[in-house]
């Protein structure tokens, strides 16, 4: 069974719609039991890093979780859900995360109309929030990754992007504006800035590769 932390926030249902379409059995949950029962924990997310942590705190699922990356089960992070497993964010001011990978995370650098700089190659200036498909380069091949080349596009939403300060975690890069890491690998840890539940093929095959780890 795979847990999918409900803290409030976060696109839950299609998360768990993406796990039970290749397969798994998932369920929502913020149960501290039923987490530490299951044999994978999903923490998905959208919105403000500072309330998501908030919430976490009010629902008592801060202890839940570094108890579950403890054990060495399966962990997956999908978009906010990986920014709050780092140090802290610049995201409204700074703000403490889980600290559980070291590094920060980071605004999209903004010209003066509020987009990012030029891309290389790219004939305009980008927007931010990056929102939309964009392409994946391969760093490490993580068990979630299997069977994804790079150059294989998966979907974003987000304004704010991970610099972790140890580079052996980073799973693959991604190029907008400036390259940044788009994933993550630790142990048990895998972790990614795109939306995985809304990727198509290639993020289904991420899910069932995730929910197949052990």
């Amino acid at each position: 069974m795979i847990a999918i932390i409900d803290y409030g926030m976060g696109n839950l249902r299609s998360v768990q719609k993406a796990f039970e379409t290749v397969g798994h059995q998932a369920v929502v949950t913020r149960d501290p039991r039923a987490i530490a029962d299951a044999s994978h924990v999903v923490l998905p997310g959208v919105g403000a890093f500072a309330d998501c942590m908030a919430n976490l705190e009010q629902y008592k699922l801060v202890e839940p979780i570094r108890k579950t990356i403890a054990s060495g089960k399966p962990f997956l992070g999908i978009c906010l859900g990986l920014q709050l497993l780092f140090t802290e964010s610049e995201e409204f001011g700074i703000h403490k995360g889980l600290g559980i990978l070291q590094g920060r995370v980071k605004k999209f650098p903004l010209g003066n109309n509020g987009s990012v700089p030029k891309n290389r190659g790219n004939g305009g200036r980008l927007k931010v929030p990056h929102m939309g498909w964009n392409g994946v380069t391969v760093e490490r091949a993580a068990p979630p990754l299997k069977g994804i080349n790079s150059g294989e596009h998966v979907y974003f939403v987000h304004s704010y992007y991970v610099e972790p300060q140890d580079k052996s975690v980073v799973a693959t890069m991604t190029e907008y504006g400036l390259p940044f890491v788009s994933s993550v690998w630790r142990d048990n840890i895998f972790a990614c800035q795109f939306h995985p539940e809304k990727s198509q093929a290639a993020g289904l095959r991420i899910v069932k590769n995730f929910g197949e780890w052990s």
